[in-house]
């Protein structure tokens, strides 16, 4: 398929925050990378996606260095390219720990070397010179808290990246960085990914409160429908293409409640 340069991004009715306490508008919707681009969704089949998303006012796009082991952040960056997207117009995260599949120990995790190292990395796979946010993609309690809020600022301060931010961290995690922060004069996260659904819900709405308030800490959030499983479709199984551990692991905690919801909906609409 060919594509028309697209005009100047145009809002269309989609809705902007502030990431945080930052300065960064992005949109309430985004399109990540996760499962599917690099791996079961062909590269033009991303490209039509990114478009489709694009024209409806989407700004914000997110991948990591483990998304297909690298694979989805290659897909992204081509199809940016071949969009012939303008790159100040899109906001663009990426996160690093788990590496791409490779077992040497120094190509994972949230050491100043992998940090470093995976940024540089994952840009030259997106064909960019800087991300908006580059996340850590979980906590390492085997690096001490002030090399890895050290080496990500370095990272902000070579242009690499504008903020920093978290994912899958716990309040006690976010606080010992901020305090970290506050001592040596550098800047924390600005931004926490948990995942957030219906059967998730402590961390956003009670063990982050202090920090939304007190830090001004912003919030992306991953699986918000389970992995889909709460939009009622797998109510009767999952297809075995899709049937991903995580999926599986999912399923048998959501599944039966999924299910009864679902039927308590069509009990009441039936009475309705």
């Amino acid at each position: 398929m060919s594509y028309d340069a697209p005009a100047s991004f145009k809002p269309r009715d989609m809705k902007f925050r502030n990431m945080g306490k930052t300065g960064l508008k992005v949109s309430v919707f985004s399109y990540g990378g996760w499962l599917t681009v690099g791996g079961s969704v062909a590269s033009e089949t991303t490209k039509d996606l990114i478009k489709c998303a694009w024209d409806h006012g989407v700004n914000l796009f997110d991948n990591a260095e483990a998304y297909s082991k690298g694979n989805s952040e290659i897909d992204m960056g081509k199809a940016f390219k071949d969009l012939g997207l303008k790159r100040e117009e899109l906001v663009i995260t990426t996160k690093i720990f788990f590496g791409t599949g490779r077992e040497d120990p120094n190509q994972r995790g949230l050491s100043r070397k992998h940090l470093i190292e995976g940024t540089r990395a994952s840009l030259k796979r997106m064909q960019l010179d800087y991300v908006d946010i580059v996340y850590a993609h979980r906590p390492d309690p085997s690096v001490p808290m002030e090399e890895i809020v050290r080496a990500f600022n370095w990272i902000i301060d070579q242009g690499w990246a504008f903020y920093w931010g978290t994912s899958e961290w716990e309040a006690h995690q976010l606080k010992e960085a901020y305090a970290i922060a506050d001592k040596l004069g550098l800047v924390g996260p600005a931004v926490e990914q948990p995942q957030y659904n219906l059967f998730h819900r402590q961390k956003c709405e009670s063990d982050f409160v202090p920090l939304f308030e007190e830090r001004g800490l912003g919030t992306t959030i991953w699986s918000p429908l389970a992995s889909g499983l709460l939009t009622g479709k797998y109510n009767d199984g999952i297809p075995e293409p899709l049937a991903t551990p995580t999926m599986q692991t999912s399923s048998r905690t959501v599944l039966p409640r999924s299910r009864r919801m679902t039927a308590r909906q069509s009990s009441t609409r039936s009475a309705s």
